[in-house]
């Protein structure tokens, strides 16, 4: 799941399993081959799965990241299993810039003893701010200003001006807390006052106390490492005397090609494509199992067992390169397309972190009545679809919102109706979703998002099965007839034309 800085995915609504509610039909075919389909994808082969993408990644200096050795090993991992099934299997390559680190960073407290090394990473400890430059510093800790205990939100003046660093010792590492005025006056103070590093930590209030997904500096000239932290490191720093720390931050960005992997069945109208996709790669700072091995290994397992069947139409896998660098491996995939190729995609089904620790059971809201923005004609199709999954079994279900997030989004671009599945990322669960899905309120749904935690320990396995079974529903369902998802994008289709005969866009660039 790519971070973006204040997106709304937390659910509006929740909705409780109706009563008795039986299962939903394949608009109006047989539930049989929907039953077998269920039957043979177990949660415990998913989960072999992701032990495999978690040797993959501690083969690999922990991490499965697009452009690194991890993520082409899961490649040839997941092309391998998918050949072997007797799919055809392409291997999409482009480029893509690689924003990331060559060697590990570090943060580390050296004195007093016993020393204390910091983890890397958000709802860590710390993380480099952008347009950090590289740098080795180390040195003691020098406080700037600091309200601590902190006082109202934003109350926090620390290191905003030139005279917060009067008697500031130059070499020293400028230890600074969050506050009313932006990071760069923080650390251009810092640089003029002779500090070999800047620390800048959250300020402590109900809220700003972990690590900042995305704090920047702003642009070029900084010329000093420069991390941001958690309140808590903070103010560890600044209440141990004599404390002196170690920083490395060795960044790098350069071009690099990464891959998606596509299979599709050899049976089926090729002209009527039932499509599924989840992003392969995870972030540098982890293995990224459960963001996003956990939608891999489920499709991935559906792919497998539906391998033994006859389908309708055709159906395709898609597993995407570089999500986590905006989405990339998607976009190329729909742009590079033609036209006509586009047209024979009938539904888009997408799987990002389906097994999230602390998991809601979210469903994309494709008629847009939670959140208002809803996905193309035939997506609010697809949520119902999930809607009575859920019900059928008793479940728990909410809905979540197409923020843009995920690899659904090229494909709502292009008209295509869309859908899926998301248990939570860095979002808390409120103590209404606890009361109903279980685990803990005020706690992210996923407390090791984009983090070294994210191992196969991340994973709720409950979460996986339930999912696994709904991924394999819909593309069963899917395979042997679209039925009204069909219907409903021919219709919007046609009302399109109606209103303008003589205009034409492309698909690619629809909104």
């Amino acid at each position: 799941m790519r971070s973006l800085v204040g997106a709304i995915t937390a659910a509006a609504v929740v909705f409780l399993p109706m009563a008795m509610a039986g299962p939903a039909q394949a608009h109006g075919r047989d539930d049989a081959a929907v039953r077998k389909l269920v039957k043979d994808v177990s949660g415990k082969n998913v989960k072999k799965h992701l032990k495999a993408l978690q040797a993959i990644a501690d083969a690999n200096s922990g991490t499965r990241v697009s452009g690194s050795s991890g993520f082409d090993a899961s490649r040839d991992y997941v092309a391998g299993k998918l050949r072997a099934a007797g799919y055809e299997v392409t291997i999409q390559p482009f480029e893509f810039t690689f924003d990331g680190y060559r060697t590990p960073p570090v943060l580390k407290r050296t004195s007093p003893a016993p020393a204390k090394t910091y983890t890397y990473g958000f709802f860590q400890d710390y993380v480099a701010m952008g347009d950090s430059p590289a740098g080795a510093a180390g040195g003691t800790v020098q406080a700037v200003d600091l309200v601590l205990p902190p006082g109202p939100a934003n109350s926090s003046s620390s290191g905003c001006e030139a005279s917060d660093f009067a008697g500031f010792v130059p070499g020293n590492v400028a230890l600074m807390q969050r506050g009313t005025c932006n990071f760069r006056v923080k650390v251009d103070n810092a640089m003029a006052a002779g500090a070999s590093a800047a620390i800048v930590f959250n300020e402590g209030q109900e809220g700003r106390t972990e690590v900042d997904l995305n704090p920047v500096l702003s642009g070029p000239g900084v010329t000093i490492p420069s991390f941001f932290t958690s309140f808590s490191v903070g103010q560890e720093l600044a209440s141990t005397a004599g404390a002196a720390v170690q920083l490395n931050w060795d960044p790098v960005v350069e071009q690099r090609t990464t891959y998606n992997v596509i299979a599709q069945t050899k049976k089926g109208d090729r002209n009527n494509v039932v499509m599924l996709g989840a992003h392969l790669d995870g972030v540098q700072e982890g293995p990224g199992i459960n963001d996003n091995g956990s939608g891999s290994a489920g499709i991935l397992e559906v792919a497998l067992q539906f391998a033994k069947t006859k389908p309708k139409n055709q159906v395709r896998f898609a597993f995407w390169g570089a999500e986590e660098f905006g989405l990339l491996g998607s976009e190329h995939y729909v742009a590079t397309l033609p036209e006509a190729e586009r047209a024979k995609i009938a539904l888009y089904l997408n799987f990002d972190m389906i097994a999230s620790p602390n998991y809601t059971f979210g469903i994309y809201d494709g008629d847009g009545d939670a959140f208002g923005t809803s996905g193309p004609a035939g997506s609010d199709v697809i949520e119902e679809d999930f809607e009575k999954f859920f019900a059928g079994r008793g479940l728990p279900y909410t809905a979540t919102a197409f923020t843009g997030r995920s690899d659904y989004g090229a494909f709502i671009a292009a008209g295509i109706p869309s859908g899926g599945l998301f248990t939570g990322a860095e979002q808390l669960k409120t103590a209404e979703e606890a009361a109903i899905f279980g685990g803990t309120a005020g706690v992210p749904l996923d407390p090791c998002y984009h983090s070294v935690c994210d191992t196969i320990a991340n994973i709720n396995d409950k979460a996986l099965d339930v999912n696994s079974d709904a991924i394999a529903t819909l593309t069963a369902r899917y395979a042997f007839d679209t039925g009204s998802i069909g219907a409903a994008t021919a219709q919007a289709a046609t009302a399109k034309r109606s209103a303008a005969p003589h205009t034409h866009k492309p698909a690619d660039a629809a909104s």
